[in-house]
């Protein structure tokens, strides 16, 4: 051992142990110190608490089942077929002033995988970073369209009488909250009016980033249950705001009506229908027993299955033949409820529109995209990790999917 060696040995060895010689352990960030007792091992707590950031979200978003509880969505069945005719990605894009290739947007736009269907049939299949046609990808808020066409299902199964109902009729514990009197189609277009921001300033943690913390770093609470005292901020169906807590409610609609755990409704209803080849998973908020789906972002699947949820929207609720919701569901799930006047667009149930377009869109966090064009017959699934702050990256994958779209590859 030379005697470098051993200095770097030795200097390790005094930053590990303390004063005493004992090795320290990993401590909780200051803002995960709360009076409720976890029984989550500290150290995934914190790998939780970090999952997002920008050196450890690439591994992170595609393993989930490493970090959380899970419930399995299972498939069943042969896989409904997509046929493959790979072609070279050929087209460019405009972003920023500037003329970029596809492949350009790879890197750029922080890429684990990418699929691109043309009129049903795969041209592009791209995985990287280690991922693979087996990888579990972390859909995020993706899930928000997952949970959308679940009520859909349970429409037209006659477990919810009409969208117009108020929740109150399925959840009557939210009858002493600020979600009385707010009906099913108002929180399916994020027009509850309950007093949520979205946002997570861990610093300043406010109702969302609280939540976040008490639920799924440390799983003390249930991620819902704060919709049994939230207060009300806007008149119900005057005023879209994003929230996380008016999906997880829906979710929760779904666990009541249907009688069984949003999984199983899952599997029944939409997994297996769309003709999967590999099951899904929801992350918990808690352990069996305890735990529900986090059913407002927290749905994974492989790069093609997310392909098969918007082939089926693509091709009016059916794929293979079969029929998954209905045609009606799908027009109405696209249409935008207000003005497109956002980055995104415009929001329907649970779905973005693209302004001035027919297109639409299931968004998740930093860059999760099932992107649905009927004009060109066209499906663009981009699995990413961008950075916690994403800045123009957004935007520019927006025009990269719209020019995907157009493209019209050399048969």
């Amino acid at each position: 051992m030379t005697f470098a060696f051993r200095l770097a040995v030795g200097a390790m060895t005094g930053l590990l142990m303390g004063p005493t010689g004992v090795y320290a352990q990993q401590q909780l960030p200051a803002q995960l110190k709360g009076e409720l007792r976890s029984d989550v091992p500290v150290a995934t707590q914190v790998m939780r608490w970090r999952m997002n950031d920008a050196d450890v979200n690439s591994f992170a978003f595609r393993n989930m089942d490493q970090l959380f509880t899970t419930r399995l969505v299972g498939h069943s069945g042969a896989p409904s077929p997509l046929p493959k005719v790979e072609r070279a990605m050929d087209f460019t894009y405009s972003f920023g002033g500037k003329t970029w290739t596809a492949e350009q947007a790879l890197e750029r736009t922080y890429t684990n995988a990418l699929l691109i269907m043309k009129d049903g049939r795969i041209v592009t299949e791209i995985y990287r970073n280690g991922s693979n046609e087996r990888t579990r990808f972390m859909g995020w808020s993706m899930t928000k369209s997952i949970t959308s066409t679940l009520v859909g299902a349970a429409l037209a199964d006659g477990l919810i009488a009409s969208l117009d109902d108020p929740i109150t009729r399925y959840l009557p514990e939210l009858k002493d909250g600020g979600y009385d009197g707010v009906t099913i189609r108002q929180i399916l277009q994020m027009r509850s009016g309950v007093d949520y921001e979205e946002r997570y300033d861990f610093a300043n943690p406010g109702i969302a980033a609280s939540n976040h913390i008490n639920a799924l770093v440390k799983n003390v609470a249930r991620f819902a249950d704060v919709a049994r005292t939230i207060k009300r901020k806007s008149k119900p169906g005057e005023v879209f705001a994003y929230k996380t807590i008016d999906t997880a409610v829906l979710g929760w609609m779904i666990e009541r009506v249907s009688g069984g755990s949003v999984a199983a409704y899952t599997a029944r209803k939409l997994w297996e229908p769309l003709g999967t080849e590999a099951d899904g998973f929801y992350i918990m908020d808690g352990e069996p027993g305890i735990g529900r789906e986090f059913s407002g972002a927290g749905f994974n699947a492989t790069l093609r299955d997310w392909a098969r949820f918007g082939q089926m929207m693509l091709d009016q609720g059916v794929i293979n033949g079969k029929r998954v919701v209905s045609a009606d569901w799908v027009k109405a799930a696209q249409a935008p409820a207000g003005p497109e006047t956002g980055p995104e667009g415009g929001y329907g149930y649970q779905w973005w529109t693209m302004a001035n377009s027919p297109a639409y869109s299931a968004i998740g966090l930093q860059g999760q995209y099932v992107y649905i064009d009927p004009a060109s017959r066209t499906i663009v699934v981009k699995l990413s990790y961008f950075p916690p702050q994403d800045g123009e990256v957004s935007q520019e994958t927006l025009a990269f999917m719209a020019a995907a779209s157009a493209w019209k590859p050399q048969s």
